[in-house]
């Protein structure tokens, strides 16, 4: 268990959080959320003890075991990847290390021996002798073949090291999980397979994610950190977003009696206690929320951006098409002999296991890198906005949030810009800072400004809720399930994909999988898992 005790962190005259009294307890995971800036890796920080707070304390329940996602990538490099795995278990490692080195000595002695023997016992008391084991299966489960366990994490590609290091925490069976963004960089099996491993942990997990639908399978509980405090609520994210919408509605119905609002509330908590069997960690879920009082149901004071595309046209019958497109570079096949014909109202979701293919991809069909082979062509009506995966040369002026958006606009009256800076939550100040200095989230919320900006009939979108908070991805979320245009999307995102996309295209190094059908009914087909191995192994 983990208690939490009047804690408070203060950087000057800034206040991240003020008096927090919190108790984690085992068997239950719980997921941090709060908006980008609201502190939640610091959060982390602090209950790990690599950050001090400036009043309070963290106390946790002694000869507890904790394991932290390792965030540096770089810090592993000379050993070998098992080793590091084993690492994440310190005082397994240091027993073997040390039974090693004495087993090495030339003048082994009787004093020698008797140390052995306890750490042998020791070693033994740890399940040691499996640890090896235990760590190669936890390396295939997240995708590092057997072919690397035993070369440097230097050789290692960045994604394949993030593995390495979630497996690193993983490792031993820790009393207390602490994974910040664990998902990053893995794509959609490996994210399966922590989903069912976290699901099967009976131990205390704490996560910070991005991941709806990650954050969905896996927490019991959701952490709320805003305005400087911080809340423990029963449930996953859905639970918390849509009762803490409905008790925000409720807040602003005046003529409804309180008697009425308590009966709606729980009709929604006997609803949500119903439909959560179909989630992985359904039955402990179903009894919190059965337990839950209405009273602890509270409005969230969070800020949700409007995200809103208006087509200023219809789009004709001729959508988008492309004809033997392919490339390939270095032997790294992106896409091959790609032919797409684009519907109206698609609203097609790009996959791939190859790194970069879909990116690649968009950045062809956008005119940004030229055509290898093959052809692509676009209808007469169509009206698209493009946000691109790396956004980076639309910021490179001093001009302000305001003129950099006229930029793009025909109608150059600051109010009418104004509008759309406002919609995605710059207002007063902002407006006037200057565009190069934004940080991640802040230049994606302006590319969605210039996109509502354009009226578009067709958006094509890479990654597009890439360094946004929760916040800004359910609002974008929502409104491309309300366009009632075309969408080219790809995302790693897979409550995004799962709402919004009524097709799947997949590029193999062997050509192309292209199916109607929404992404889980993909993922879950076995005609379909059957022909991607065929598709990524063939040749």
């Amino acid at each position: 268990m983990i208690s939490v005790d009047n804690l408070s962190l203060k950087f000057g005259k800034r206040t991240l959080f003020d008096e927090v009294n919190l108790k984690f307890t085992p068997g239950n995971c719980y997921g941090v959320i709060g908006a980008n800036g609201a502190g939640k890796s610091t959060f982390l920080r602090i209950l790990s003890g690599d950050q001090d707070s400036t009043s309070g304390s963290i106390n946790i329940t002694p000869g507890q075991r904790m394991a932290v996602l390792k965030q540096n990538h770089f810090e592993f490099d000379e050993i070998e990847v098992l080793k590091t795995v084993i690492m994440g278990h310190k005082k397994l490692y240091s027993i073997m290390e040390e039974k090693d080195a004495i087993y090495l000595k030339p003048d082994f002695s009787e004093e020698d021996g008797i140390r052995a023997s306890e750490l042998e016992a020791e070693f033994a008391e740890m399940d040691g002798w499996n640890a090896e084991s235990d760590a190669a299966a936890m390396l295939s489960g997240l995708g590092i073949s057997e072919d690397l366990h035993y070369v440097q994490m230097k050789e290692l590609a960045g994604n394949q090291k993030v593995r390495v290091l979630l497996a690193q925490a993983l490792f031993g069976n820790p009393d207390i999980l602490i994974l910040d963004e664990p998902t990053n960089d893995l794509d959609a099996d490996t994210i399966s397979w922590l989903e069912d491993f976290l699901v099967n942990f009976k131990n205390l997990v704490i996560v910070v994610s991005h991941d709806r639908h990650f954050l969905d399978s896996v927490s019991t509980h959701i952490v709320d950190i805003d305005f400087s405090k911080i809340k423990i609520y029963s449930g996953n994210y859905t639970f918390w977003y849509e009762s803490s919408q409905l008790a925000a509605k409720q807040k602003t119905d005046q003529n409804k009696k309180v008697e009425e609002k308590r009966k709606e509330l729980q009709q929604f908590i006997e609803r949500f206690s119903a439909n959560v069997a179909k989630s992985k960690q359904a039955t402990a879920r179903k009894k919190m929320l059965e337990k839950l009082n209405v009273d602890e149901i509270q409005p969230s004071t969070r800020k949700y951006p409007g995200i809103i595309f208006k087509p200023e046209r219809e789009a004709g019958d001729q959508i988008f098409m492309t004809e033997e497109l392919s490339l390939q570079d270095d032997g790294t096949v992106y896409f091959k002999d790609v032919n797409l014909m684009v519907d109206k109202g698609d609203k097609i979701a790009f996959i791939s296991k190859t790194k970069q293919a879909v990116n690649k991809f968009f950045q062809t069909i956008m005119e940004e890198i030229p055509v290898q082979k093959g052809e692509f062509k676009w209808g007469v009506t169509i009206n698209k906005a493009y946000l691109p995966n790396d956004n980076s040369k639309y910021f490179d002026t001093s001009l302000n949030l305001i003129d950099w958006l006229r930029q793009y606009s025909s109608n150059q009256e600051e109010a009418y810009v104004r509008t759309f800076l406002g919609r995605m939550l710059f207002t007063g100040e902002e407006t006037l800072k200057s565009a190069s200095v934004l940080s991640g989230g802040e230049k994606v919320r302006c590319m969605v400004s210039k996109m509502m900006l354009q009226n578009p009939n067709l958006l094509v979108m890479d990654e597009p809720t890439n360094h946004l908070d929760l916040e800004s991805i359910t609002a974008f979320n929502n409104a491309i399930i309300e366009f009632n245009g075309t969408v080219l999307l790809s995302s790693y995102d897979h409550a995004f994909v799962q709402s919004t996309a009524n097709r799947i295209v997949e590029f193999t190094p062997n050509g192309t999988i292209d199916r109607r059908m929404s992404y889980d009914n993909y993922l879950e087909s076995d005609e379909i898992k059957a022909l991607r191995d065929q598709m990524y192994q063939k040749g």
